[in-house]
């Protein structure tokens, strides 16, 4: 199996200057390569650009760019395949009737990462072994000192660069064995997503949502709006913006931490785990907006207000990245995590099975009108999750 590590790395002023040159000239490669199958395509013979074509004159554009040739040169075939995904994912779009989003030029403010896709060339991990400090050595760069607080496990195989802020960070894949399966623990679990609690389960407990955006709202207000006050190409601006992502970061890291424990703690103590099959990103759509037939140009309230702070919500407390990690986790301490279809979970009684809309009073309150049924909403719809994920289970077994 295939796992990443993600480690401070601490360059010298000299280095970081070289990281710095070292993104710009990639990104001066990315936004040239773009711009080659722009204008072939724009041609009349309406000619088509691929990867092996740009691979192969990367020969000559490192001869004849001296910023070029000091970088490594399966890196900046890694950049060119970036390029290609791009285009890759654009025509997926495109066929299926996708909004297409044609690939952008980046800025070098936004260029943030360099792939390395083979341990050894142009880089090398572990440099110095004999170092008691861990070092990775990259092409232009020298060896570079790592914050390594975990031991990696396996054989290297790919290296990246990765700048956030003011601080850099190398990321590996390690192609490592099976780990060891977690004994059986004879237990199951259904659980329920929800926005009052972070997750509900089938057997009563309630994972607080922590709300890690919204607890940090007013001081990214007030950081946004000490931006939006700054001169454009100024130092306070440049200050103001470094704030602002600084904030960003540490919601971030927070909905991570979050998502990683609580992930630990259902894994740990289940050896199955029944979830609802979200759809987030339909959930968090944008209503559509009902123009009025009496007044052209005006339009009816539709809810927009409302279904933005609910959408913020979701946003914040990061279904989706949860989901993920339990999914990872799971896989790699041998239990089973399956997906199940979300309808009526939260409608359905567990007692006699009788489903009706009545049967939700209040977003909290269950009370099944057939045989008088009462719960917490939530924990009705964990329990109907997990038998619903058992009966799939046992319909397919492995």
């Amino acid at each position: 199996m295939i796992r990443a590590y993600k480690f401070l790395i601490r360059p010298t002023a000299g280095q970081q200057a070289a990281l710095s040159a070292m993104l710009r000239d990639h990104c001066t490669l990315y936004n040239a390569a773009l711009q080659e199958r722009r204008d072939a395509y724009r041609h009349t013979s309406k000619t088509t650009v691929r990867y092996g074509q740009q691979s192969a004159q990367l020969k000559d554009v490192r001869a004849f760019g001296p910023d070029q040739v000091r970088w490594s040169f399966s890196s900046q075939q890694a950049t060119l395949r970036r390029l290609d995904k791009a285009f890759s994912a654009f025509f997926r779009r495109v066929k299926a009737g996708e909004v297409p989003g044609y690939p952008r030029f980046r800025s070098h403010k936004r260029f943030d990462t360099v792939d390395f896709p083979k341990d050894g060339d142009g880089c090398r991990w572990d440099a110095t072994p004999h170092d008691p400090v861990t070092r990775v050595r990259l092409q232009g760069i020298g060896c570079v000192k790592v914050h390594q607080h975990r031991c990696v496990v396996g054989k290297v195989k790919t290296i990246s660069v990765k700048r956030e802020g003011r601080r850099w960070y190398v990321i590996l894949t390690a192609d490592q064995a099976q780990p060891e399966s977690l004994p059986k623990t004879g237990s199951v679990v259904g659980i329920d997503m929800g926005i009052a609690n972070f997750l509900a389960d089938s057997g009563g407990e309630f994972v607080p949502n922590p709300r890690h955006g919204a607890k940090a709202a007013a001081k990214l207000e007030s950081a946004q709006q000490a931006l939006s006050r700054c001169k454009r190409g100024s130092k306070r601006r440049r200050k103001a913006v470094e704030t602002v992502a600084r904030l960003h970061r540490k919601v971030r890291r927070q909905r991570l931490d979050h998502a990683h424990k609580t992930a630990n703690t259902y894994v740990r103590g289940n050896d199955f785990i029944a979830h609802e099959d979200l759809k987030i990103r339909n959930m968090s759509k944008a209503p559509v907006p009902k123009p009025d037939a009496d007044r052209p140009g005006a339009f009816l309230p539709n809810g927009a207000a409302a279904k933005a702070g609910l959408n913020r919500s979701i946003a914040d407390a990061g279904w989706g990245v949860f989901l993920q990690i339990l999914t990872a986790k799971a896989a790699c301490a041998g239990r089973e995590v399956m997906a199940v279809d979300p309808r009526n979970t939260s409608r359905r009684c567990p007692e006699c099975g009788h489903t009706a809309k009545e049967n939700r009073p209040t977003q909290e309150k269950f009370h099944c009108i057939s045989c008088g049924h009462n719960a917490h909403a939530d924990t009705v719809g964990a329990l109907n999750v997990l038998r619903a994920g058992l009966l799939r289970r046992d319909a397919n077994p492995a």
